[in-house]
């Protein structure tokens, strides 16, 4: 005997058009919070997928095998049947496939005006980019968030498909059917709800654009809080190969952390960092000098980009100095790690 879905979504019917990434992946929450999803299945399977045995994104789901490509119309016909009864319809194809089979919005809308559609794309519904193949690292790259990733000077890291297909893709997805739900509900209308992949993680990026407005974020890879620039907030190596993630960014986390390492003389370093960035800020860029090791204040962007242009100036180690017009392009960022990394050292 079947169990009863439990859940908030429980009694929620989805028919899921079977895809590849962001659409399976949100109809496996869906399906996770209780909602009965219906999984579409082509004949030959979708490209790219791997064994169904091993695919856990058609966990807590039915399936039924349709072929919408059948001359005969019998599966467009199935699907606007299951479309009747769902409150939730989710497919990932191509701008204007659906309705080329059969199955868009409106001939779905039809059926069922209570009906919420939900699509899945990477470049949107139109647009100049619209029928533009493209996956996961193609919509990444032109929203910036590709950029931000990695280390200075090296090529950004590919962060596999979870920060486009996943973050950017099924969890606005998901976040838009819901709120379509909740609105048809209320209303007796249904929705469609246009999700597009490289909306969703330039949208991701909110935060950031902010920083960079308030003088907190440069556009460069490796050089701010949260990219690792910083030595309390990044990877370390450890002795036996493997690596640990250090997220030490509140002062007492600090201080446990530099405490335990050995390096509690180190932990007083950070409570001079404002005073100097507020420096940077009001145009006197400092360089200061904490237990031999030069810091440098970080400059905004436009400075640094003046700085670079400037002649080089070698800035002897433990130098006491302040920045002259033309001084060193050096940043905070790069010699607190510098500061860190030999703090380490030392006390291996």
């Amino acid at each position: 005997m079947a169990e009863t879905p439990s859940g908030p979504l429980a009694g929620v019917r989805v028919v899921e058009l079977a895809g590849i990434g962001p659409g399976p992946f949100a109809a496996m929450l869906l399906a996770d919070l209780g909602a009965d999803v219906v999984r579409v299945d082509r004949p030959g399977g979708a490209g790219l997928a791997i064994d169904p045995a091993y695919d856990v994104t058609n966990r807590n789901k039915r399936s039924v095998l349709v072929d919408l490509k059948a001359e005969d119309g019998r599966g467009a016909a199935a699907v606007l049947a299951l479309a009747e009864r769902a409150d939730i319809l989710i497919e990932g194809y191509r701008p204007q496939v659906a309705e080329r089979l059969g199955v868009g919005p409106g001939d779905c809308l039809a059926r069922n005006p209570r009906l919420v559609y939900g699509r899945m794309t990477g470049w949107g519904q139109d647009g100049p980019l619209a029928q533009r193949a493209g996956h996961d690292i193609s919509y990444i790259a032109v929203t910036g968030a590709l950029g931000m990733i990695g280390r200075p000077e090296e090529a950004p890291a590919v962060p596999a498909n979870l920060l486009g297909d996943y973050a950017g893709g099924s969890l606005y997805l998901v976040i838009g059917v819901l709120a379509g739900l909740q609105h048809a509900r209320a209303t007796g209308e249904g929705q469609v709800v246009d999700a597009a992949i490289v909306d969703g993680t330039a949208h991701l990026t909110a935060m950031i654009h902010g920083m960079m407005a308030a003088g907190g974020w440069q556009d460069r890879r490796g050089s701010n809080l949260l990219d690792g620039a910083c030595p309390f907030y990044g990877t370390y190596e450890t002795a036996d190969g493997e690596y640990m993630a250090v997220g030490a960014l509140e002062k007492q986390f600090y201080a446990e952390f530099t405490e335990r390492l050995g390096l509690g003389d180190l932990a007083d370093a950070r409570a001079h960092l404002a005073d100097h960035i507020n420096r940077a800020e009001q145009g006197t860029p400092t360089v200061i000098t904490r237990n031999g090791v030069p810091v440098a204040a970080v400059v905004p962007i436009e400075d640094f980009e003046a700085l670079e242009e400037a002649a080089d100036v070698l800035l002897a180690r433990g130098a006491e100095a302040v920045l002259a017009e033309g001084g060193p392009t050096v940043t905070m960022a790069e010699l607190l790690a510098d500061l860190f990394a030999e703090g380490t050292e030392e006390s291996a």
